[in-house]
């Protein structure tokens, strides 16, 4: 749960670049069809299963905690209100992260093509995948991980191996 947690601060992290980079660009290559936004934003919540936004919320909220009662341990209680207070405001901000996801994909995909996507992602099978891909992720990222761990021994050994061929000692 912690590595899939991890992988969807990262896609949140992503995407609120992605947010300021749209945010930088020109007025004009912003402009898009209200509909387009809709059906794009359609997918996102179709799609949002593991609740990006909720999950970015409690870690933040943890982080917080963890680091103020660390520092003052008397405040435990007035901090643990204060964060509460807190996730309330920010809650409410739900819809402006996701319509900025719909923005991305917007950008990326002609309206047809969304609509394309939705239909696809409101069957069975779509909804099969929406609701296995946190899963899929987190294995899949295990799977990289491990193979990442083996590639930087093996790519090393083999750089040195041929270094020590052309008569180098490394």
């Amino acid at each position: 749960m912690i590595k899939t947690t991890r992988h969807f601060a990262r896609a949140l992290t992503g995407a609120l670049l992605a947010s300021m980079v749209l945010a930088a660009m020109p007025a004009q290559a912003q402009e898009l069809a209200p509909q387009h936004v809709a059906i794009a934003r359609k997918y996102v919540d179709l799609t949002d299963r593991a609740g990006i936004f909720e999950v970015a919320l409690v870690e933040t909220a943890v982080a917080t905690m963890r680091q103020i009662s660390s520092q003052n341990p008397t405040l435990v209680e007035q901090t643990d209100e204060a964060i509460k207070k807190t996730l309330e405001t920010y809650r409410a901000r739900k819809d402006e992260l996701l319509n900025q996801f719909a923005r991305v994909y917007a950008l990326s995909f002609t309206e047809d093509e969304l609509t394309q996507i939705v239909t696809f992602y409101e069957t069975p099978v779509g909804r099969k995948l929406t609701a296995a891909n946190p899963t899929i992720n987190s294995s899949v990222a295990t799977v990289m991980s491990v193979f990442q761990r083996n590639l930087q021994t093996e790519f090393f050994a083999s750089v040195r191996a041929e270094l020590a061929a052309a008569g180098f000692n490394v």
